[in-house]
């Protein structure tokens, strides 16, 4: 796996699927980036550039832990566009590593020429997902067998009363089938790195005002893709991120959950592949 060196001395590694025109992709978690795979078969159409953030998948921990926090991610993205001799990327992320993704753009316009944000998490830009978002979109999967049992296990989570088990017990929510390869993916997708997860949010990662202010005035195209059943990023955030953006697309995956490549990888690669084009 190629590697290269952040600003700080730590070692980070990449994964590339594919032919093409680069597309650098940021996984969520912070976690593995294994569990994007070719994002369902985008790599037909771009290479994929895929991170791995520092202290998971290949990549070195760092020796300052404070490292991990999302705004100083960025400067990790800058230096594998600069090892690849890329004047100007097209930049794709999921979930958390939405808020990394947009500081970037934030940050540095001019070297971003697309970017698609996928089930996107929003606290970089100040978006609040409230416990009602959740539970709308949860009701749509009533007539699911597991939805009972999900569903008071979410309402606890909810009422910041969940265990180690009520989180086991959503899993279904993140996916538009829950059957047994979806099972396998969500475990594959859980962040393993405890201390990577803590310092990503703390205090001084995000500076909503500043982020904000900053993305109006770029004149990049984004696209924000929400899945309809998705809890973790519901469609009514990601609508509100999009209008963040001045001329943003905003694409709902019917079906979908949190991770639309593997609900309907045809109907994703489909929308993702048109927009970058």
């Amino acid at each position: 796996m190629p590697t290269f060196t952040a600003p700080d001395g730590t070692r980070l590694a990449y994964r590339i699927h594919g032919d093409g025109e680069p597309l650098l992709c940021v996984p969520g978690g912070p976690a593995d980036s294994a569990y994007l795979g070719d994002l369902g078969g985008l790599s037909a159409h771009r290479r994929l550039i895929v991170l791995d953030l520092r202290g998971t998948g290949r990549s070195a921990i760092p020796a300052d832990t404070s490292s991990y926090r999302c705004d100083r991610l960025v400067e990790d993205i800058e230096a594998l566009r600069g090892h690849l001799g890329l004047a100007r990327t097209d930049l794709l992320a999921h979930s958390a590593g939405a808020n990394p993704a947009a500081q970037y753009l934030a940050r540095h316009p001019d070297r971003v020429r697309r970017l698609a944000l996928i089930t996107p998490g929003s606290r970089a830009v100040g978006i609040a997902v409230t416990g009602e978002d959740r539970r709308e979109v949860a009701r749509l999967r009533t007539d699911e067998p597991w939805f009972p049992t999900a569903f008071a296990a979410l309402e606890a989570i909810t009422e910041g009363a969940g265990t180690g088990s009520d989180w086991e017990a959503v899993s279904p929510f993140f996916h538009g089938r829950w059957d047994a390869a979806a099972r396998r993916h969500q475990e594959a997708s859980r962040p393993d790195n405890e201390e990577a997860v803590t310092f990503f949010a703390a205090e001084g990662a995000f500076d909503p005002p500043a982020t904000r202010a900053a993305l109006a005035g770029c004149g990049t195209a984004v696209l924000l893709l929400a899945g309809e059943f998705d809890v973790n990023s519901p469609p009514r955030a990601v609508a509100e991120s999009a209008e963040l953006f001045p001329g943003a697309t905003y694409v709902v995956q019917r079906g979908a959950g949190h991770y639309p490549w593997l609900d309907d990888a045809g109907r994703f690669v489909e929308t993702v592949a048109a927009f970058l084009a």
